[in-house]
């Protein structure tokens, strides 16, 4: 009885499960889909291998999505033989720069549409939280994005759009 006991024992460490093989492959093929269309410039500096290189640049030439699809468990082959840390760092930052410039547009927005439906109140906090904003050109953009509204006219609601983001955001500009 004793024997039965230690055959269910469990031996050294076996490795990954299949499972988790499948699940590491599948974030490299995300990675490669991921790489595949960024600029030369910014994978430069990753240091990728010469395979690596050239499965990302055939890339280009390739339209059909089912070939698109094997491409990119091509290239998450090759990148199994580099160092991966570097290009999720650049996903990252890539990642973290969208975030942030979708929340200055967003904020943007609010304060466009803000001035535009509360009048008087909306510009002065705008003029409070944002003390250097041109006054002058703020009201007369307000007051013809106000009356385009009516006609159906959007030209002065995306300049004022555009003014508010070289006030708010000036680095987005």
């Amino acid at each position: 009885m004793q024997a039965d006991e230690d055959a269910w024992e469990p031996t050294e460490d076996q490795g990954p499960s299949k499972s988790q093989i499948k699940r590491e492959h599948h974030a490299l093929q995300a990675m490669a889909e991921a790489i595949a269309h960024l600029p030369e410039t910014d994978l430069v500096p990753l240091g990728l291998g010469d395979a690596t290189w050239e499965a990302l640049r055939e890339t280009r030439r390739i339209k059909d999505q089912r070939a698109l699809r094997r491409h990119y468990k091509r290239i998450a082959n090759c990148l199994e033989r580099e160092h991966t840390g570097p290009i999720a760092e650049l996903l990252e930052r890539r990642a973290e720069a969208k975030r942030r410039s979708a929340a200055s547009h967003h904020r943007i927005e609010r304060w466009r549409e803000r001035l535009l439906n509360d009048s008087d109140a909306a510009l002065t906090a705008f003029i409070d939280a944002y003390p250097a904003a041109p006054r002058q050109q703020l009201r007369a953009l307000l007051r013809a994005a106000r009356s385009e509204a009516t006609t159906g006219g959007t030209t002065s609601a995306r300049r004022l759009f555009r003014l508010l983001r070289s006030i708010i955001d000036p680095e987005a500009s």
